[in-house]
C-alpha cells in the first residue's frame, strides 16, 4: 500500500520511498542518463549534473522582462546562455503559433512543453497551436476541471485529465501533465473503501493512465507543502516525467520566498539523484524574478555545473 503524502509547512513530514509497483504498471520505463564525463564542471558540482538538453525555461519567470524588450530579445539571450529548451506559458500564446515558431527557430530553441489551455471544450484548437510549435507534452499552470474541491471533484479532475491526455497524445503532442502548488499534497481525503487518508495529488496519480497523463512537479512548492520531494520522486518516479525546478526559502505557514536556483535553502543532491533516472525534462521558474537575465542564467549554470 502506498502511504498517504501528509504534510504542509508546519509538519514538515517526511514521505517513505516504497515501491509504487502497482500504481505505475503499464507505464513506459525512461532510461536512465548516463552521469556526465568527469572534468572540471562535474567534480565541482555537490549535486549530480543536469544535461543541458534536459534543462528548459519557464517564460512566466521573465514575463517582466519580455514586457521591457519583447520575446524574440529574451528568447536570444536565453540561447545564448546555453538554454536549448524554454516553456511557454498562457500570455505566450497570444503570439500567433506561426510566429513563435519561426522566432524559437531562429534562436534554437525548442518547446518540449508549454502551460497553456487545458478546457475540453477548447482542446483542439491548443493541440493545432501545440503541433505548429512542435510540443510533446501538453498542460497547463495546473491542473484540469473541475478541480479539487472533494473527492468527488478530485476523481472527476483525474477523468478529464485522462480524456485530453489520450486525445494528445492520439494527436501526436504527447502526454497531459498536471503542476501542483502546495494545495495538491495539503487537501487529503479518506479513501472510500480503506479509509486512508490520501492527498489530492496522490489521488489523481492514482485514477490517472500513465498512458495518456503524467506529472511536472514543482519542487519548491511541494517542498512548501511539506512533501520531501526525493522520496516523492523515487516512489512515483515513472509518473513524473517534468519537474519544475524552483528554489527559495520556506515560511513555516506563510507562503514561501522563491530565488534563483541553488540560491534558496532547498538541498538538491538528493532531489537531483531521484529525478535523473525518471524526468526528461527540468523547468528553471522562478515566480517574480528581477528583470533580465541573471535567474536564467545563474539557475542554468547551477543545474548543469558549467
Amino acid at each position: 500500500m502506498i502511504r498517504s503524502l501528509f504534510g504542509r509547512r508546519s509538519s514538515r513530514a517526511a514521505l517513505t520511498a516504497t515501491a509504487a509497483a502497482a500504481l505505475v504498471a503499464g507505464a513506459v520505463a525512461v532510461p536512465a542518463v548516463a552521469a556526465p564525463a568527469a572534468g572540471p564542471a562535474a567534480t565541482s558540482c555537490a549535486h549530480p549534473a543536469v544535461p543541458a538538453a534536459r534543462v528548459s525555461y519557464q517564460l512566466f519567470t521573465s514575463r517582466n522582462w519580455i514586457g521591457e524588450v519583447g520575446l524574440d530579445a529574451v528568447l536570444a539571450e536565453l540561447s545564448a546562455i546555453g538554454y536549448e529548451q524554454v516553456q511557454p506559458y498562457r500570455a505566450t500564446y497570444r503570439t500567433p503559433a506561426t510566429e513563435l515558431r519561426a522566432m524559437l527557430k531562429n534562436n534554437d530553441l525548442a518547446a518540449w512543453s508549454g502551460q497553456g489551455n487545458v478546457d475540453e471544450a477548447t482542446f483542439d484548437a491548443t493541440i493545432e497551436y501545440a503541433r505548429t510549435i512542435g510540443q510533446k507534452y501538453m498542460g497547463s499552470g495546473g491542473f484540469a476541471a473541475p478541480g479539487i474541491g472533494s473527492y468527488a471533484d478530485t476523481l472527476a479532475t483525474a477523468a478529464t485529465l485522462n480524456r485530453l491526455g489520450e486525445r494528445s497524445v492520439r494527436a501526436g503532442t504527447g502526454k497531459v501533465f498536471g503542476h501542483n502548488h502546495w494545495q495538491e499534497f495539503t487537501t487529503r481525503y479518506p479513501d472510500p473503501v480503506t479509509g486512508e487518508l490520501k492527498s489530492a495529488w496522490q489521488i489523481m496519480v492514482e485514477n490517472t493512465d500513465p498512458r495518456w497523463v503524467t506529472f511536472e512537479v514543482d519542487v519548491f512548492w511541494a517542498a512548501d507543502a511539506g512533501v520531501d520531494v526525493a522520496a516523492l520522486i523515487r516512489e512515483y518516479g515513472n509518473r513524473i516525467e517534468l519537474l519544475h525546478v524552483k528554489d527559495g526559502f520556506l515560511n513555516g505557514d506563510l507562503r514561501g520566498v522563491p530565488a534563483d536556483v541553488g540560491e534558496g535553502e532547498l538541498d538538491w543532491a538528493p532531489i537531483l539523484e531521484a529525478a535523473l533516472p525518471y524526468v526528461k525534462q527540468y523547468v528553471v521558474e522562478r515566480d517574480n524574478a528581477p528583470t533580465g537575465p541573471e535567474t536564467a542564467a545563474d539557475s542554468f549554470r547551477f543545474l548543469t555545473c558549467q
